[in-house]
């Protein structure tokens, strides 16, 4: 049983090569033909668009506090630069906190009721910014936002339901470039608003870019609630029998047994594996790079000498870039079936990028350097996200794993909210990380093949992917 074999065959033990994402040959043709293609392009037309709608969105209420700072908010509040890290950090913050029980009850809720309800909420609250006075009345309403908008996070467990481990990365490259997209769309509306809406109404521009940012999730969460399908195993409508089965086969390829379970004691386990901490390093190192640019890139293209509405255009070409790194080179994991190299060498552009924004004051030189980190940075964050779903098996193991090396990198990341220099280091850090990560699973399954027909694989054969996870003896990991 490789990572994405067929749990329902635990006694094929047959020799599966490091490569993750070796599939059994029997199973691979059960699945394959125009049938499967035909349903991948239905569940890419129907699942990805909706699911890239919530993360659109919630990435606009995000960024937004970055173009309402340009836009008047600093000086209305009185806020100082070190005020303005608060507010980030504060953010992140509260975006943990409802990240684990949120991931674990995702199919208890149900995905559309738990995504529609978060986005009323980060809504209705960024309205409620719209309307702050002072610094504290803005520092509650976006650490709410951020709790709200945590409770979204579950998306990638969420893809794990319909898609297989060869698949999964480029679906989420999807979701990862609309955080780029959607940079560049807040970018470009806050110059709008500060351009042609700034005064009226005796608003200043910030207080519409709130505004206007908050009732766009409020509206379209119904649209979530009536379309976004739920699970491969309670769906009811938009699919033929004979795709439901064909759905069922392929979640039971990526180890989903429909079981809604949450098994309390995995939760602690996930703890107690080494590979939860390498991963858990590698993801805080690239989220800590990357969060270095989100917030502060309209004050950096203001450095390099653009000014007011300028710096807010300018900020959407480092973004423009990064929305083009994402698709391809998360394309290419996927082709290649590799994780850990693609991450080594994003980590190194990531590095590059820090040390000629750090040690150049040319104008050309300092924009590409930005381009770099934000391309650099986030491409390896979404294939560590699909490394992570291939390599944790088991809906609770799946999910505890996902959610809490999520928690760990966005605290971690708050580093990234107050200087570029710790950055640097960090990005060769991760490098060095996955090398180690790489050896480690090599390692775990050499040592599985060993003991293939050992009493104790017997033992474990016996359980289910579901109690025992990824100590499964036919699993193996994926690099």
């Amino acid at each position: 049983m490789s990572s994405n074999d067929d749990e329902g065959k635990p006694a094929a033990r047959q020799e599966v090569h490091d490569c993750p994402l070796a599939t059994d040959p029997e199973q691979s043709s059960a699945l394959a033909g125009a049938n499967e293609r035909l349903l991948k392009w239905k569940l890419d037309l129907f699942i990805l668009p909706l699911l890239v709608s919530i993360f659109f969105l919630a990435v606009i209420g995000q960024s937004n506090i970055g173009n309402a700072y340009q836009a008047g908010l600093a000086e209305d509040l009185s806020l100082t630069p070190k005020m303005f890290a608060n507010v980030n950090s504060l953010f992140l913050v509260g975006y943990v906190v409802g990240q684990l029980p949120a991931t674990l009850l995702l199919r208890q809720l149900g995905p559309q009721r738990q995504f529609a309800g978060a986005m009323v909420s980060w809504g209705l609250l960024t309205i409620g910014a719209s309307y702050a006075k002072n610094y504290g009345t803005l520092v509650v309403c976006r650490v709410l936002i951020a709790v709200a908008e945590s409770m979204i996070q579950g998306a990638v467990l969420y893809l794990s339901f319909w898609y297989r481990y060869e698949e999964l990365a480029t679906r989420a490259s999807v979701l990862s470039a609309t955080n780029a997209l959607a940079g560049t769309f807040s970018g470009l509306l806050a110059y709008a608003i500060q351009k042609d809406l700034d005064g009226r109404n005796g608003w200043r521009a910030w207080r519409w870019i709130f505004l206007i940012e908050g009732v766009l999730p409020v509206g379209w969460s119904v649209i979530i609630l009536l379309l976004l399908p739920s699970t491969p195993n309670s769906i009811r409508r938009g699919f033929s029998p004979a795709e439901k089965t064909l759905l069922l086969e392929r979640a039971a390829l990526a180890h989903n047994t429909g079981n809604n379970k949450v098994v309390p004691r995995l939760i602690l386990r996930v703890l107690a594996e080494p590979q939860f901490w390498f991963i858990a390093s590698i993801q805080s190192g690239l989220l800590l790079c990357s969060s270095s640019t989100a917030n502060f890139l309209p004050a950096i293209m203001a450095g390099l000498g653009y000014e007011g509405v300028q710096a807010q255009l300018m900020s959407a070409i480092p973004y423009a870039v990064s929305f083009a790194a994402i698709l391809v080179l998360c394309r290419l994991s996927d082709l290649s079936r590799l994780r850990g190299i693609w991450i080594i060498g994003c980590c190194l552009v990531t590095a590059v990028g820090y040390i000629v924004l750090l040690t150049t004051t040319k104008l050309a030189g300092r924009l590409i350097a930005t381009c770099l980190i934000t391309a650099g940075a986030n491409a390896p964050a979404t294939i560590c996200f699909a490394w992570m779903a291939s390599v944790n098996v088991g809906y609770t193991f799946r999910g505890s794993a996902l959610a809490l090396i999520n928690i760990m990198a966005h605290l971690v990341s708050l580093g990234g909210q107050q200087a570029f220099t710790v950055a640097l280091a960090v990005a060769l850090f991760t490098a060095a990380s996955t090398v180690l990560l790489m050896l480690y699973f090599r390692w775990l399954n050499a040592e599985k093949r060993r003991e293939q027909h050992s009493e104790n694989s017997e033992k474990l054969r016996a359980l289910s992917i579901d109690e025992i996870g990824n100590r499964h003896p036919d699993f193996f990991f994926s690099f």
